[in-house]
């Protein structure tokens, strides 16, 4: 419901736990890296991005560089998008 808070502490999701940053963010870094050849993900590499329809420059920075442990799924759907790309579901090999 809208506008409700909630009680108590937060749930944890067992199947999807991560110390530091979510591993989306280095999914997408290798993608990126992959894509253009850019190791070092520079400042012109993400403006590019960020040109091409994907979340600002500042936003990817916080992601790749500064303190952000989980980003939006649709800024991270953005930047994948951005350079050409979708994700889908597949099924793990458990």
């Amino acid at each position: 419901m809208a506008g409700k808070k909630a009680n108590g502490p937060m749930r944890l999701l067992r199947a999807y736990m991560f110390r530091n940053k979510d591993p989306v963010i280095d999914e997408l870094r290798t993608v990126i890296q992959d894509q253009t050849g850019d190791r070092q993900l520079k400042s012109h590499t993400l403006r590019t991005i960020a040109e091409d329809g994907g979340p600002t420059l500042a936003c990817m920075q916080g992601w790749f560089r500064g303190e952000t442990k989980r980003p939006q799924n649709a800024t991270i759907e953005a930047a994948g998008r951005a350079l050409g790309f979708r994700r889908m579901w597949i099924k793990n090999k458990n």
